[in-house]
This record gives structure tokens, sequence and C-alpha cells, in this order.
């Protein structure tokens, strides 16, 4: 069954300020959509208005932290006050830490918990209260790679991801058991070239980066509306690095571990030396900085890929069945190379 995104649909995008929540919007509303940009920073969100405006839509921009429940559901009433009920809810907010586990304190590790899951949660329990009693409705999460596999480094965020995974599986279960017309599906992501590079609690010696290969976030954007139109896949995977990710971490998890141990730190940092002004946006938006707006874009342009082969395949579902099957061996006999060398 598809839903059509139209001038008609109303849609809510968490972290909608930047990167793929910003591109994600603007994708909504190049199909003439009224979309709630969600996210703390002022001068983003006015950016991402502007955006959303230029291409075809309604916006309405909210301020709000998505670790306060109260403030979702708040925005979420504001959101169907000012635009209509509610079609689409897409989760894409997040923090993090770049550091090793030990370097992480307590209180670090428990806000990008409540920003990065917990604001799923929140995001999700608004949409629910809302699309429940009409008996209609998608939610999309916007998951990763590392929902199935965790890496160095990335701890508080991998494990938030995962939680995110959970949570998921027990909605979409718990909504089948209900008959419910409300549907909730998941798209893994790859790294993509977004300004959170700049913006995360960084204490590695040297500038972090994803770990190619990269995409732009119009691809995960692009992602995100299809899953949107065809919810009743229960997720979908974005890239080739993705697909490679999570097969791997399925049929060659021991052999992932030691690779990741040799090659994961120094993959996820340039060769320039950390910045000693970098904003932080763990507690405070970071738009607001002398950079200011950052839009979807990272500093990763010139190497960033602008399409995903994969996730064309994902949508002609007919063909995936011998690309993941290939694709698995791929993965168990490419990791065992990797660990070779």
């Amino acid at each position: 069954m598809k839903h059509k995104i139209g001038k008609d649909t109303v849609v809510v995008v968490t972290g909608a300020s930047g990167g793929i929540g910003r591109a994600a919007a603007v994708a909504f509303a190049r199909r003439g959509a009224g979309v709630a940009l969600l996210a703390r920073g002022e001068e983003g969100l006015r950016g991402a208005a502007v955006d959303v405006e230029s291409a075809g839509g309604r916006a309405l921009p909210v301020s709000v932290d998505v670790a306060d429940p109260g403030a979702v559901d708040a925005a979420a009433e504001l959101a169907e006050r000012e635009l209509g009920p509610i079609d689409v809810w897409v989760n894409v907010a997040f923090s993090s830490v770049f550091a090793p586990f030990w370097e992480i304190e307590p209180e670090e590790f428990k806000r990008t918990t409540e920003v990065t899951y917990l604001g799923y949660v929140n995001g999700t329990r608004a949409a629910l209260k809302r699309m429940m009693p009409r008996d209609r409705g998608v939610i999309v999460q916007c998951g990763s790679a590392l929902a199935y596999r965790g890496i160095p480094l990335q701890s508080a965020y991998c494990g938030s991801k995962h939680a995110v995974q959970g949570l998921h599986d027990s909605l979409r279960a718990e909504l089948m058991h209900e008959r419910s017309g409300v549907k909730v599906t998941m798209v893994q992501m790859p790294a993509v070239n977004t300004p959170q590079f700049d913006w995360v609690l960084n204490r590695l010696p040297r500038r972090p980066q994803p770990v190619p290969p990269i995409y732009q976030p119009e691809v995960a954007a692009d992602a995100l509306v299809h899953a949107a139109e065809h919810p009743r896949r229960r997720e979908y995977w974005v890239g080739g690095s993705t697909v490679g990710t999570i097969l791997a971490d399925k049929f060659a998890t021991g052999l992932l571990d030691r690779y990741l141990a040799r090659t994961g730190f120094k993959a996820q940092q340039t060769e320039r030396r950390a910045r000693p002004d970098q904003p932080v946006n763990l507690w405070e938006p970071a738009d607001g900085a002398p950079d200011g707006d950052r839009g979807s874009h990272g500093r990763f342009d010139e190497e960033a890929h602008a399409r995903s082969p994969q996730m064309w395949a994902g949508r002609h579902k007919y063909l995936v069945g011998a690309a993941t099957a290939g694709a698995a061996a791929g993965a168990a006999a490419g990791a065992a190379r990797l660990l070779r060398r």
C-alpha cells in the first residue's frame, strides 16, 4: 500500500535545523507537504523554514528539545493546530560524543541517550497519541548501520541507535497485534555528509569524520520520503556500506571486531588537528556559533556520493534476494581478507 505525499500531507521532522533532518524537510516540501520543523537552534530553524517554503511547502518552525516529552507533545499539538492532522512523523534528531567510552562523562552519555534514543521515544509517543485514534499515519525512524554494529569512539551514539532498533521491533509487532492502520518503518543510513562532525563533542586529537564511503544528505532524505510512502517494509538499507556492515556483523562478527579494532580509530579522524574552538551541540544548539547556520551539508562535499544504487535496488524488491545473497557472501569474504591484511 502506498501513502502518497502531496500538498495536503502534514509532516513533522525532528532535528530539522541541519543535516539529514533539514534535507528531509526540503524533500517533503518538494511534494507540497506542510512541514513542522522541530529543533533547538533558532538560526537553523529560520534557515530550514526558508528552504521549505522555497521548495514549495508550508513551514512551521518550532524550537523544542526532543529530550523533553512534554515539549514534544506540545509541539505536536501546535503542528496539528497550525497545519492540520499529522500524517507522517520522522524522527531524526540526535547528538553524540567522539571519544573512547572511558573518556565520556556519565552526564554526557546520559544526555546523548536522552536526545538520540529518548527523543525518538518522545516523538513516537506524540505521533501515536494522535494517529492511533484516527487509525492512520506513518512513523519513520531514521536509523543507521550502527543500529546493528557498534564501532569504536561512538559508544553513546551506537548504544542509542541499538535501542531505537529495539523500540522499532517491539512497536511494529504491537501495532500488528492491534491491527492498527498506523505504520512504522525504519531507514538504516550509511555515513552522511552532515554538519554533525563539526558540532559534536570531540575528545579525539584530530577532527572527526564519517567512515567512508560518504553519502550526501539528499540521498538519505529521498530514502526517508520513499519509506514514508511505502511503510509496509519493516526497514530500508541505504548504501552498499550499510548492507556490507549489517551482513558482515551477522555472518562474521568476530572478524569485524578485530578489523574495527585495527582500523576504526584512524578511519574516523582526518589528518587535521582538532579545533580547540569547535562548537558543541550536546547541551546547547551550535548554530549560534560564528559559523552560523550550516544547512544540510558538512565539509565532505568533494568525496560524498550523490546516489545510492543499493537504495534503488531496495525499491525493486524482486532484485533484492539475489543481491542480498551475493552481498552476504561478499561481506564475509571481504571481512576475512581485510583481517588477513
